[in-house]
Order: structure tokens, then sequence, then C-alpha cells
């Protein structure tokens, strides 16, 4: 595989990382924590826990890592070659990603561990004060910044796979003999 078709790759893997990563978050903020919201103290602390034992699965943590490893490698990818254009963009998103990714380390990992080491939801006799000590308002308003964040930074990594798209083109006229980019077109007629 040349250079090109090794950043094509890397690309395509962050960008899909990325959009499945923004994607989860999406439907966190606009269906999974309104909707637990809704539900009484016992309800919450039992669905935040098999939620918190469901996204500590293997897919979901290559997905969510594997977006920030393939987005770092692909801005590596562009700095070291002549077609930088995709590397503002690419770079971009790294950077949205990283700040989503330190969010989710400083805010969200210490607010769900208050859930997934309080017990047996059937055992907790003050599933309320769990519940507040989850600061489930917090943990909302910072999870939106996130998704915005992982959103926008998907955006980046799509028109960067688009600038690629263009250069890789660009590159292969400028290769194409010139006996091919000027040869008569044939006629589609008969000859006067």
């Amino acid at each position: 595989m040349n250079r090109q078709s090794w950043q094509a790759l890397i690309l395509l893997s962050a960008t899909l990382t990325m959009g499945l990563t923004a994607g989860w978050f999406g439907d966190w903020a606009h269906t999974v924590m309104p909707g637990l919201g809704t539900t009484d103290d016992r309800t919450f602390v039992t669905a935040e826990q098999a939620l918190d034992r469901a996204v500590l699965s293997p897919l979901v943590l290559f997905t969510f890592m594997g977006a920030l490893a393939f987005t770092g490698a692909a801005a590596l990818l562009y700095r070291r070659d002549d077609n930088r254009s995709p590397l503002p963009w690419v770079a971009v998103a790294f950077g949205l990603y990283l700040a989503a990714f330190v969010i989710t380390m400083a805010v969200h990992e210490p607010l769900n561990v208050v859930i997934r080491y309080a017990g047996d939801p059937h055992s907790i006799t003050d599933l309320a004060g769990v519940r507040d000590a989850f600061h489930e308002t917090r943990w909302a308003a910072w999870h939106i910044v996130r998704t915005i964040a992982t959103t926008a930074a998907f955006g980046c990594l799509a028109w960067a796979l688009v600038l690629h798209g263009r250069a890789t083109a660009d590159a292969a006229d400028h290769q194409a003999p010139r006996s091919a980019q000027t040869a008569p077109r044939p006629s589609s007629g008969a000859t006067p």
C-alpha cells in the first residue's frame, strides 16, 4: 500500500469511529438521559448500572479509544506529507475529541463511579442519596458539550476525507501521461 492508501484507510477509520462515538453520545443526550430523568430513584440507579456495564464492553471501548488513536495517527500521516490540505481539519477534529475525552475522564467517569459502586439497588437504603451524588444535571450538561465536540469532530473528518479525495484525484491527473491528457476525442459522427 502506498502512503495515500494508508492515509485514506486511517482517515476513514477515524471518521467511522468518530461518527459512531458522536452518534452514541447524541443518543444519550436526547433519549437515554431525558428518559431516565423521568424515572424513580430505584429505576434510575438500576438502569444506570446496567448501562454502565454495557458501555464498558470491548466494542464500545474500541470505538471510544479508536476515535482518538485513528485521528491522532491521521494527523501524523498528513503532517509528514506534501498534501497537507486535510491536516488542519484532522488537527481540529483531534483537538475537539481530545477535549471530549478529557471531559469524559474528568467529569463523567468520576460520576459514573458513584453509580457503579453504589451496590445492589435492591439493598441500597438511600437511593435518592446515590442519585443526588451522581449529579445528574452536571453529568447531562457536560455530556451535551462532549456531544457537540464529537459531532463537530466528525464533520471535520468527513471534510478531510473530501479534501483527501480531491488531492488524490489531482495527483492522479498530474501523473497521467501527457499523451493521455491531450489525446483527441474520437468523433461521434461521420467525417466531412
